[in-house]
């Protein structure tokens, strides 16, 4: 595994890179040693002193030093413990059987046998399912961070595999909605949403922290400015805020056009961002992408890296987002807190003294009110005129939505919130019951002391906002005057 990890990271090894690109070059010298910490003396050191003395200078400028991969225990991965993964067996997949076979084969301590094969048994009762090669290249460059040792975990695999899921499925999106407009989306005017300015934008801030830190050898802060921005910007919000445009009948020809370009040369900039790490999945779409977008050759191995110039930044439009992400994720919680489904419409009103919130919300509000499902959303300075309400803060927005539009028995309401705070309360006494006790306080590390320290904070949080709810509900079942 340290071998493969090894060329895993290695943005020019033929497993991703057959051929160093001039942009790429930038990042890199050509001459740069990648090994892990625990062979420093015995072979980086004599390949110096073996180059100075016997050709006058050193092998290489820079060394690339990996951790040490463990396995989920943090024990060290050797054939005598049985504890080894094949990099295959994980891109692959291999049944049980022969994943005992392999690891009880050939062992420099034959006793070790039966242990191994119980061992092996417990911890993959189905065996290995297959992750292929980039879930397993992507998982590599996340774990690969400034400390000795890494522990491998076979669940980060999984999760990087739903990733290359999600940016399949994502890739389906966007050729199902573009393939059959090519000629159109080449041909004509465009008119780009405001959603269109700041996923672009988006992306150029994306391209500029992974070139940061490609720069600086930082593949684990990399990954995660790349897997944030595909998951979580590019997926979650911007294909959502596309769909209203794209299924409108009345759009506007132009700036449905405009949307489909943005779809297009957003995910070929990504494809190409993501290449490095992930270069199966990305070829494999880009194929289909690339010429879309107005890509001529045929391989996006030989395509520039993207350049943060490529994707413009817009203030305005990051501006609008963050006022429609408040909305949106504020009455999602309302929703989430009393279990209300998405299917219930609802009115909405939104108490903010952020500079731009009002010319947002007028902007986006059919945008709004699509994605949420809101009957109606409006911006106003004070809750005194409003019935009873639902209350969420969002990014320092207060979101509010009528109960009496949510929920038909107050009386069950109030009595599911009051388990919920007692719960809350029980956990809140749990966390202070511990920062109590001195030897605790004196013996755990500091970082514990301090996630004990931000969960009494967060239920504090939470404690609050249930008492606000059932303070309002509570007035919701009060007659009037009773």
């Amino acid at each position: 595994l340290d071998t493969w990890f090894s060329s895993a990271l290695w943005p020019f090894s033929t497993l991703g890179w057959p051929q160093q690109t001039p942009e790429l070059a930038a990042f890199y010298p050509t001459s740069v040693l990648v090994t892990g910490f625990d062979i420093i003396f015995f072979w980086v050191a004599r390949m110096i002193m073996m180059g100075l003395r016997f050709q006058g200078d050193v092998p290489f400028r820079e060394v690339y030093i990996t951790g040490l991969i463990r396995d989920e225990h943090g024990n060290k991965m050797s054939k005598s413990k049985g504890n080894i993964i094949d990099p295959l067996d994980l891109i692959d997949g291999i049944d049980l059987e022969h994943l005992v076979a392999k690891r009880t084969t050939g062992l420099m301590q034959p006793q070790m046998k039966n242990a191994i094969e119980k061992a092996t048994r417990k911890q993959f009762p189905q065996g290995i399912p297959s992750f292929g090669t980039d879930a397993l290249r992507f998982t590599f460059a996340a774990l690969a961070t400034m400390g000795r040792d890494i522990r491998f975990d076979l669940g980060r695999v999984e999760g990087y595999r739903n990733f290359c899921n999600k940016l399949w499925n994502a890739a389906r999106y966007v050729l199902m909605n573009t393939e059959e407009h090519a000629a159109d989306i080449a041909g004509g005017p465009c008119e780009y949403s405001v959603a269109d300015r700041w996923i672009r934008g988006r992306l150029g801030a994306a391209v500029a922290s992974v070139r940061t830190n490609l720069a600086a050898y930082r593949f684990d802060l990399a990954s995660q400015a790349m897997y944030e921005f595909v998951w979580y910007e590019y997926c979650d919000w911007y294909l959502e805020l596309s769909k209203p445009v794209l299924q409108a009948a009345d759009a506007d020809p132009a700036a449905r056009r405009g949307t489909r370009r943005t779809l297009l040369e957003v995910l070929e900039g990504t494809l190409r961002m993501l290449h490095p790490l992930m270069p199966f999945i990305t070829e494999e779409i880009w194929q289909k992408v690339g010429p879309l977008a107005g890509r001529a050759d045929g391989t996006v191995m030989l395509q520039p890296y993207p350049a943060t110039t490529e994707f413009a930044p817009d203030a305005l439009a990051e501006r609008d987002i963050a006022t429609l992400q408040a909305v949106v994720l504020g009455i999602r919680q309302i929703r989430g807190e009393l279990d209300v489904p998405h299917s219930r419409a609802t009115p909405v009103y939104v108490r903010s003294d952020k500079a731009g919130d009002a010319a947002a919300i007028s902007a986006l509000s059919a945008t709004i009110r699509k994605i949420a499902n809101l009957e109606s959303i409006e911006l106003v300075q004070s809750e005194a005129h409003l019935p009873p309400c639902a209350i969420a803060i969002s990014a320092g927005r207060t979101i509010l939505a009528p109960f009496d539009r949510l929920i038909d028995d107050v009386s069950a309401e109030l009595a599911r919130l009051e388990k919920r705070r007692s719960r809350t309360q029980q956990e809140r006494d749990k966390c202070a019951a511990k920062l109590a006790n001195a030897n605790f306080v004196a013996n755990a590390p500091e970082s514990v002391v301090m996630q004990e320290r931000d969960r009494i904070a967060e239920f504090e949080r939470q404690l609050d906002q249930l008492d606000e709810q059932m303070r309002r509900l509570a007035a919701l079942a009060t007659p009037a005057g009773g």
